[in-house]
């Protein structure tokens, strides 16, 4: 991928937080953005506007990433309009804490259906038509390193995301499409903050040697070095996007 004109990128749970941050990074870098969302269209149409009002291309696309037949008719629109897809970034997820033990079954099997399944039924597409020389990036986190109370079956998910990113990478072989997956450590978004109070969001911002919690333009950066033509002889890999914290 020698330059990003004209080429096509799929952002899903993109219409806020981190997923906005990065759809408005690589439209700035000169993707094609197809700004996915399950929900509330709002957002994620005044996302596109503002891309476009600074020069840039969007469409917005409505599916549940953990709806296969949702997922396969959001890959036939961005064909439809743009005529191929180059780049798939993961990033639609969702977390429910809790300890195992006091673990709902309801919250286990959301967790699966969105992070894994979700993240299954988007790379089964990509893998089908993503145009030679493409990219993709998945969303795990930095807990699958650190381990922490309560994030058991978040971070599971996230694990076999990892797995997935490894093995789909040399499953690529012969079309010169890398799979990467990056990590985030705590990031500063409304989903992140909301319930928390003060004390335990300065505790996580100092966990970290740079002493401060992550923001959405630092994730969206590592996306955009991994998407675009510096990234191309990294594959397979996690980046730990987190500042030092693991």
């Amino acid at each position: 991928m020698t330059s990003s004109e004209n080429k096509v990128a799929i952002v899903t749970g993109a219409s806020r937080g981190i997923g906005a941050a990065i759809a408005e990074r690589l439209a700035r870098d000169g993707f094609t953005v197809v700004v996915n969302y399950s929900g509330n269209a709002a957002p994620a149409e005044e996302l596109a506007r503002k891309i476009e009002q600074a020069g840039g291309r969007a469409l917005t696309a409505k599916a549940d990433v953990s709806d296969a037949g949702a997922v396969r008719r959001m890959f036939d629109a961005a064909e439809a309009a743009f005529g191929g897809i180059d780049v798939l970034v993961n990033n639609a997820g969702i977390m429910a804490l809790s300890p195992i033990s006091d673990a709902q079954d309801a919250d286990f099997d959301r967790l699966m259906d969105v992070n894994l399944k979700g993240t299954f039924n988007t790379l089964r597409e990509a893998g089908k038509r993503l145009r030679n020389g493409g990219r993709i990036v998945n969303f795990s986190t930095s807990v699958v390193g650190l381990k922490l109370e309560t994030y058991g079956i978040y971070a599971a998910t996230k694990a076999a995301v990892e797995t997935l990113t490894a093995i789909m990478s040399k499953e690529m072989r012969g079309r010169e499409i890398t799979v990467n997956a990056v990590a985030p450590g705590p990031t500063a978004t409304d989903l992140f903050l909301t319930g928390k109070s003060d004390e335990l969001v300065a505790r996580l911002a100092k966990m970290n040697p740079l002493e401060r919690l992550g923001t959405p333009e630092d994730i969206a950066a590592a996306v955009s070095f991994l998407a675009g033509p510096d990234g191309s002889w990294i594959n397979g890999q996690v980046l730990r996007a987190n500042g030092g914290m693991v």
